[in-house]
């Protein structure tokens, strides 16, 4: 069984989210960024989204921008991040590791290199926020091979045949948008999240975790009305907080 669904069954047997959190790779330098994830999982954190940096992170907001140009401005690459993965799992065998970002860095490392040299380090899932399923295919081929789950993304605009279309090859568990627009922006009316985690969950059995707009304690609380299986914030956001799951 995987990291990623060994974590999930745990916490289901405690009727208990999962507490996910993301920090960007590099940021704000390869050194403490390496510190800091290597110490989220005594935060008690029980899946971490790691960043990797990319010049348009359009789906983010500015905070998780300027996180993006520090890092590079410090020279981090992809290979530096997979090379955190590998120094994380030296210490943490444990904790699963999702890698979060966009399509063109992983394009330009190539698409097997980049899967095959990720399961080595010891990643256990990718999430691509700009990798529509139609143009899946090349990706899936090799995350398969390698066994490495991709992370799909569900937003509220999302209707049942374009949400059967999107967990068709997704894997590890889902990630439902609680709100549109970029990450970082305030929570919007969630009166309909209830009916759309029923309708993902009437579709799929993979976990369903919920991100974007969750900052603080009171956003953890408000989400855990909903059940979710998972709830995800920014390391920074969410400092302090696991007493609340």
């Amino acid at each position: 069984m995987s990291r990623i669904n060994n974590v999930f069954d745990n916490l289901r047997k405690r009727n208990q989210p999962a507490f996910i959190t993301y920090i960007t790779a590099g940021d704000p330098d390869i050194v403490l960024s390496q510190e800091i994830l290597d110490c989220l999982p005594q935060c008690g954190v029980d899946i971490i989204e790691l960043g990797m940096p990319f010049t348009d992170p359009m789906a983010d907001g500015a905070t998780i921008q300027n996180a993006h140009i520090r890092a590079l401005r410090n020279g981090h690459t992809l290979t530096k991040t997979l090379s955190m993965v590998r120094n994380f799992r030296e210490k943490n065998n444990q904790t699963p590791i999702i890698l979060m970002g966009y399509y063109n860095p992983i394009f330009c490392y190539g698409v097997e290199a980049f899967l095959k040299d990720a399961k080595n380090a010891g990643v256990d899932g990718v999430l691509i926020v700009d990798l529509p399923p139609e143009e899946e295919h090349e990706f899936t081929a090799f995350s398969c091979l390698y066994q490495i789950d991709l992370i799909r993304l569900i937003t509220p605009t999302s209707d049942k045949k374009r949400i059967e279309k999107i967990i068709k090859n997704a894997s590890g568990f889902l990630y439902y948008v609680s709100m549109n627009g970029i990450t970082g922006n305030n929570l919007s009316n969630s009166d309909d999240l209830t009916f759309k985690l029923k309708e993902i969950k009437e579709l799929s059995n993979l976990p369903v975790a919920v991100g974007f707009g969750i900052k603080n304690a009171q956003d953890i609380s408000r989400m855990k009305n909903f059940n979710p299986d998972g709830i995800i914030g920014s390391c920074k956001s969410t400092r302090g907080t696991k007493k609340y799951f």
